[in-house]
């Protein structure tokens, strides 16, 4: 919930950067919805892609305050972030109701990023494994087999907190979550990629990106500002 027209701004300046410095990476910004279809026009005929943060499991209706996943398409996006731990605090939402809006993302044309994610109650428990390894089996429904998508690994007590998983830590998760996603849809599995989420930043961008199995980055607050944004690009 971070945004105002005059952040449009910092999508024009990373524009600007990535023309000057293309990026080895896929890149995306998404924004909040009341910024979605301004965003996309200010990233037209860039290689900038733009998503929004949540879609609802229906394509219509009496459903006040809720996006449909159509709706996100008509403003631009082309991909949609599901089941962020904020969204699963905050708003209660169970892996199968995740399971339901990437069902709702597919059938609409979006590209789902589903997110899991332990607290930090559930790893000092010595449970953090199991947690995310069950969020992957409860989260991601059949019907992505053959599409494409990507899995976000974010421990929730490093988001927003300045703290950050060793990169042992990451490798471990992250070794748990291909191995679920092999079990699920067999070789296939081995593609999409493992995003890691929790106070990525410029200085420590590299080594997490260099992890094993570490497959990309969900960047937070640090994508707010332009050149720690493209800093963390360049790191990939």
């Amino acid at each position: 919930m971070n945004g105002l027209a005059e952040s449009l701004d910092e999508a024009h300046a990373i524009v600007a950067g990535l023309d000057a410095s293309p990026a080895a990476a896929r890149v995306a910004i998404c924004p909040p919805a009341t910024l979605l279809h301004r965003l996309s026009q200010a990233l037209e005929g860039s290689s900038v892609l733009s998503g929004g943060q949540d879609c609802h499991v229906k394509t219509s209706g009496a459903h006040t305050g809720d996006i449909a996943a159509s709706m996100l398409i008509d403003a631009g996006a082309s991909l949609v972030i599901l089941g962020h731990s904020e969204r699963r605090v905050d708003h209660d939402e169970t892996s199968a109701l995740v399971a339901a809006k990437v069902e709702a993302a597919l059938a609409a044309g979006l590209e789902p990023i589903i997110c899991v994610g332990e607290s930090l109650e559930q790893r000092e428990a010595g449970a953090a494994l199991e947690v995310v390894t069950t969020q992957v089996r409860e989260s991601l429904p059949g019907s992505l087999a053959g599409q494409a998508f990507s899995v976000a690994y974010e421990p929730i007590w490093a988001i927003g907190t300045g703290r950050t998983a060793t990169v042992a830590d990451i490798e471990d998760m992250h070794a748990a979550i291909r191995a679920q996603l092999v079990a699920m849809f067999g070789e296939a599995g081995k593609a999409p990629p493992i995003l890691y989420g929790g106070s990525v930043k410029p200085d420590n961008a590299a080594e997490i990106l260099r992890a094993a199995e570490v497959g990309g980055a969900l960047v937070g607050g640090a994508s707010l500002k332009a050149s720690d944004f493209l800093a963390i690009i360049a790191a990939a």
